[in-house]
């Protein structure tokens, strides 16, 4: 399996460079130009009755599920780039830090996390736009985007490669400090609508790229429960082919992607290695003016090394939508969204089962929820096992200034009997999740400004409410709350 995926890997470097050097030829007479600056942000969180999987010993934790939780998370960073024609290489070191009121009852030198808690390579790469060659013309290709070093796979709330369900990495024990990974990417444009996505990327269980005091030395990069060992070495590729037909009006995205995690230890548990494929199908069709749709599914195949067992799962997702006339300036829309991510009937059964289960690939961060990413569905951000169902309303109001809400309920996808081995109801009702955003601008930069012109001033608050099913082990409504203010120049 190791050779498919080494020789995209290769692909996908040797195009980016060999692109890039035909460029260099054209832009080396115009220097270098080179540009710095920081940004901080400052973060509030409260929330409490936090529900746990039953049957899951760190989801048991009373500290992240029975008491208030309030704490101020502060992360500033730094960066640089330099850019010559059409190449760009960028930098940034990062930090995060938490502070808990003193009425929390936490001793100072037993808080979870102090400044400076560490220091660690957030971005690295170097990255080339609209690079064009002739050889290339003659395959084809109009041009060529690349991305090769230690980069973020979310832009926004959306992944860089535009498959939102399955791939969002970050630091999950940690997922607020960053969602980078280390991956080489390149995008072959065919026209306006066809292009060629292919990346490979290596998730390392612990990196050295980083400097931080005695109480970092234990957390790795993509652990999935904060117990875990360091060895969860993960890597992985994939080719996503984009394309539209209908004039347009059915944008649609093939992808096949694998990946590979090495063995390691859960929570004193032997977790072995498994070698798994996703192929799946996004259709994005728009009707008219006022309606659209998105259907996306994926089937995954693959094989637990330990005994050569089965690992498969499913995923689906459907969305239609609505944009009436009237608040057509702020962009409003309303849509109603199903979820679906297959679950595992012998869950507990590591060594002798067949998973059925669906493998969140990098995804490990919620979509939907950033209550339970604290209260860990059966692994740190990791959704499977669940049928959501939601209806969402967005309102954009201006660069920076929107809103949304959704409610709705959520089910287990098959009856895993984790709940009732552990004291929960045995059921297949989890709860019913609602949330609310609320993002607005303070002071945002003249476009194309320079020096301190460019600081911006913004915010946002976030609130949720779980109201917990049978399936767990607590009926208490759960609660989240954020303000978030951010700083960059």
């Amino acid at each position: 399996m190791k050779k498919p995926i080494g020789l995209l890997a290769t692909l996908c470097a040797g195009m980016a460079l060999a692109v890039a050097e035909t460029n260099l030829v054209v832009e080396a007479e115009n220097g270098p130009s080179f540009n710095a600056g920081a940004d901080l942000r400052v973060r509030q969180e409260l929330m409490d009755n936090i529900p746990g999987t039953p049957g899951d010993p760190y989801s048991l934790n009373p500290k992240k599920r029975t008491v208030n939780d309030n704490h101020f998370r502060i992360r500033p960073r730094v960066w640089f780039e330099v850019d010559q024609g059409p190449l760009r290489l960028y930098a940034r070191l990062a930090d995060e830090f938490r502070e808990y009121p003193v009425r929390n009852g936490r001793r100072r030198y037993d808080r979870n996390y102090t400044f400076p808690d560490e220091v660690f390579l957030d971005n690295l790469y170097l990255d080339g736009k609209a690079l064009t060659a002739d050889w290339l013309k003659g395959m084809g290709v109009d041009n060529v985007d690349f991305r090769v070093g230690r980069q973020d796979l979310l832009e926004g709330p959306h992944s860089v490669l535009g498959l939102d369900n399955m791939l969002a990495e970050g630091t999950p024990t940690d997922g607020s400090r960053s969602f980078f990974t280390d991956m080489a990417r390149t995008t072959l444009h065919f026209d306006e609508v066809r292009k060629l996505d292919l990346f490979f990327l290596y998730g390392q269980g612990h990196t050295n790229l980083r400097y931080g005091n005695r109480q970092s030395e234990g957390r790795a990069l993509n652990k999935v429960n904060m117990l875990d060992g360091n060895g969860r070495d993960e890597w992985g590729g994939g080719a996503i082919w984009s394309d539209a037909c209908c004039d347009g009006h059915l944008p649609y995205k093939q992808y096949t992607i694998f990946k590979r995690t090495a063995d390691y230890k859960s929570l004193g548990r032997h977790m072995p290695s498994t070698e798994l494929w996703t192929i799946g199908l996004r259709l994005e069709p728009e009707f008219d003016d006022h309606w659209g749709m998105v259907l996306d599914g994926a089937r995954q195949v693959g094989r637990i090394l330990d005994g050569n067992r089965q690992k498969t799962g499913w995923y689906g997702y459907l969305e239609a939508n609505y944009r009436p006339d009237f608040l057509r300036e702020y962009k409003f829309k309303v849509s109603l969204a199903s979820t679906y991510y297959s679950g595992d009937k012998h869950r507990t059964d590591y060594r002798h089962d067949n998973d059925q289960a669906w493998d969140p690939l990098w995804g490990r961060y919620t979509q939907d929820s950033e209550l339970l990413v604290y209260g860990n569905l059966w692994g740190n951000c990791w959704w499977s096992n669940m049928i959501y169902t939601k209806l969402k309303a967005t309102m954009v109001f201006g660069p920076r200034h929107a809103m949304y809400a959704y409610s709705g309920p959520m089910f287990a996808a098959v009856q895993d009997h984790i709940g009732h081995a552990d004291g929960g109801g045995d059921s297949m009702y989890k709860g019913w999740l609602s949330a609310a955003r609320y993002d607005f601008p303070i002071r945002l930069a003249p476009k194309n400004a320079s020096g301190w012109d460019r600081f911006e001033f913004f915010g946002h608050v976030v609130a949720e409410v779980f109201n917990p099913g049978d399936y767990f082990d607590s009926s208490k409504p759960s609660y989240f709350f954020r303000w978030q203010v951010d700083v960059r120049f």
